[in-house]
């Protein structure tokens, strides 16, 4: 059966029609409920089970769960747009901005402030009804003073009168993917967007989240920043249905998908007014994500236990080494441990290093590699990952 998220559903063949924004229905979305309930339920599961997990953990072990999956969400709702920010700029400006460093910590790439930002905005204002002038301060955070910010419409709708488009492809030869509505709609097509974000909380929240992210990507209405912005209020859509502010990365996901989650929103945007293929892949994604949320929950977990049982067994440069190992997670530290890399961190001998390395596997706290290469490796040990 098809839900509509707007009138009763019309369907009509338009063969001139190339963008879905062109189409006399737009934006009445419609949806086959039983394909895409299923994900969206699933996820809500998920969720619940989760934060009762989180719920048992020292404040300070919840804290840095919390911080870890805003981490991971600045950085990786970045790289899907081409930028690398480092991971402990971020992280620091984000326990800047929350009160946590005193004093505050350096950072040294100023544009982690503004994505760090991003994301404690839409934390802190994810129950509140969603407006246009918070959409345009969530894009003015994320371009910050720099490259091409001189050039562009900053905290406010595009108005440039050439075609916004999508493209891919060398100078002279490129593939136009999509184009956007021309800019004098915008304004009238946020204002329905808005309405209708705000009036629709009767959704269930993965399909909320997917309308969401379809409809408001469709409109484009920033000439930049569209993509955080969009991912932004999906999350705020996920978190109004929870109650709480969403724990998981949803961006990390994609950005494991990246070119699956462009040829999907190609689709749909050149497609008609049925978007349950759309949904029907948004909703697995966000299904994906808290499945890993709950993944990295378990390794937090592990990693805290590791920390009781070996921590005060380890001198100075093996707790170093294996507070970098731990730090950016299971997928994290590629490739193990090496003297070589052991030496590069520690600042200390080859010899010392292959000693303290041999006693971390002698205690349990390293496990051999089977790498094949000419140097030994390591890995951390931890239980149940």
């Amino acid at each position: 059966m098809l839900y509509s998220a707007h009138e009763p559903f019309r369907r009509k063949t338009e063969s001139h029609v190339t963008y879905i924004w062109q189409r006399h229905d737009w934006p009445n979305f419609v949806w086959d409920n039983e394909i895409v309930d299923s994900n969206a339920h699933a996820f809500a599961l998920e969720a619940s089970r989760l934060v009762g997990e989180v719920q048992h953990l020292r404040d300070a072990v919840k804290t840095g769960v919390q911080i870890d999956f805003i981490v991971s969400e600045a950085v990786k709702t970045s790289q899907i747009e081409g930028e690398s920010y480092d991971r402990e700029d971020v992280r620091s400006s984000i326990r800047n901005q929350l009160g946590l460093n005193d004093p505050p910590a350096a950072v040294r790439d100023p544009r982690a402030n503004g994505v760090a930002a991003l994301m404690i905005s839409v934390r802190d204002h994810f129950a509140a009804p969603l407006t246009e002038e918070r959409l345009c301060a969530w894009q003015e955070l994320i371009i910050l003073e720099g490259i091409g910010r001189d050039k562009i419409e900053v905290g406010k709708w595009r108005t440039d009168e050439n075609p916004m488009q999508v493209v891919s492809g060398a100078f002279g030869k490129e593939t136009v993917h999509y184009e956007a509505p021309p800019s004098r709609r915008v304004p009238g097509e946020m204002k329905r967007f808005v309405e209708w974000f705000n009036g629709s909380r009767n959704l269930k929240g993965a399909v909320r989240a997917g309308v969401a992210h379809l409809y408001f990507e469709c409109i484009h209405p920033f000439d930049d920043g569209n993509g955080r912005v969009g991912r932004a209020i999906s999350e705020t859509a996920l978190s109004q249905e929870l109650g709480h502010p969403a724990l998981l990365s949803l961006s990390a996901t994609i950005q494991g998908k990246v070119q699956d989650y462009y040829d999907a929103l190609e689709r749909a945007g050149r497609g008609d007014m049925d978007i349950t293929e759309w949904l029907a892949w948004f909703t697995g994604l966000v299904l994906d994500s808290q499945r890993q949320a709950r993944e990295h929950f378990a390794y937090v977990i592990a990693k805290a236990r590791f920390w009781d049982v070996h921590g005060d067994k380890f001198n100075g440069r093996q707790a170093k080494v294996l507070a970098r190992m731990l730090r950016d997670g299971r997928d994290g530290f590629k490739g193990g441990m090496s003297a070589g890399k052991y030496m590069k961190i520690t600042g200390c001998s080859k010899a010392t290093a292959t000693r303290d390395l041999a006693r971390l596997q002698k205690m349990g706290a390293f496990r051999r590699l089977e790498t094949g290469g000419r140097s030994t490796r390591y890995d951390v040990l931890l239980a149940g990952v």
